[in-house]
């Protein structure tokens, strides 16, 4: 029976941790900087370690869900870091979107430790980690793929398997892109409805029984630029700019304009600086609409 770590229980981390606990067959041992999250996941048998390295040294599959490459990287690198303290034999998973440049050179310094690294982030909603119904992208070796299988599907109904290290971010990464770009389309819709006399409702409505129905249209679009809610604690504008110049980085080595892309990180940068970094990114709307 594999013994599990999991390090970072933020909006997403702390409802993965939970579903892994209740599903995984094997307690928990987990840490964050906040104490919050481990009082309420204590009923679902969920320790709580004293620092990410203490994590690691009780688990033999420990998860990541940190947010962004640096923290990822701090831990890892950090005095006492993770790759200091790794064992041969041992696993981690990094459940975030960070760059796949990184994602490849851990998983070869921590190889010389004899420990295996898998990226594997997510997608979805902070709906669907709570439900379970996450989609997850996995990049690793046959052999860490099928060891991490069975422990992401407690978390999700789809997990792929993109290819080796730094696939799973890549496959995210773009994802990531072309859901940003598909939300200020869709913001430039509704803005432009809106002021030509047409109710947004049934703009989006109709949108959904033709061929611009879209995942972004029926959550981003239907439940938080209409009603316009925007909550904190979500993902915020911020996170998404930095997934955006993950995929703006990765566009420039492979030599690909990515226009578009660059379109939509300006539209980001305008709705921080308008004062909504913090805010559900969907927000965006606001400054399409300011226009």
């Amino acid at each position: 029976m594999e013994r599990l770590g999991f390090v970072g229980l933020g909006v997403m981390g702390e409802p993965m941790c939970r579903n892994l606990a209740r599903k995984g067959g094997t307690p928990v041992i987990g840490y964050d900087v906040a104490p919050e999250p481990l009082e309420r996941l204590a009923i679902d048998g969920v320790h709580a370690a004293r620092s990410p390295a203490e994590a690691l040294e009780q688990a033999s599959v420990l998860f990541l869900s940190l947010p962004s490459g640096a923290q990822v990287q701090a831990v890892c690198e950090g005095q006492g870091g993770l790759l200091a303290q790794a064992k041969p034999g041992q696993t981690i998973v990094d459940l975030g979107t960070s760059p796949v440049a990184l994602a490849r050179s851990l998983a070869e310094r921590f190889s010389e430790r004899g420990a295996a690294f898998a990226d594997a982030p997510v997608a979805r909603t902070r709906e669907a980690a709570i439900a379970g119904t996450l989609s997850i992208m996995v990049g690793a070796n046959d052999a860490t793929f099928q060891r991490i299988a069975p422990l992401l599907a407690t978390m999700a109904t789809e997990v792929t398997h993109c290819g080796g290290v730094g696939a799973g971010q890549l496959v995210k990464i773009m994802n990531n892109m072309v859901l940003a770009q598909t939300v200020i389309a869709l913001a430039e819709a509704l803005s432009a409805a809106r002021r030509s006399g047409v109710d947004g409702k049934v703009l989006f409505e109709t949108l959904a029984k033709g061929s611009a129905d879209s995942f972004a249209l029926r959550n981003h679009g239907m439940k938080a630029m209409l009603p316009g809610a925007f909550p904190e604690r979500a993902f915020s504008t911020e996170y998404m700019l930095k997934d955006l110049q993950y995929a703006l980085d990765l566009a420039s080595d492979a030599g690909v304009a990515m226009r578009g892309a660059r379109n939509a990180r300006s539209m980001l940068e305008e709705t921080i600086a308008a004062g909504h970094g913090k805010a559900y990114w969907p927000v965006v709307c606001k400054i399409v609409d300011r226009d």
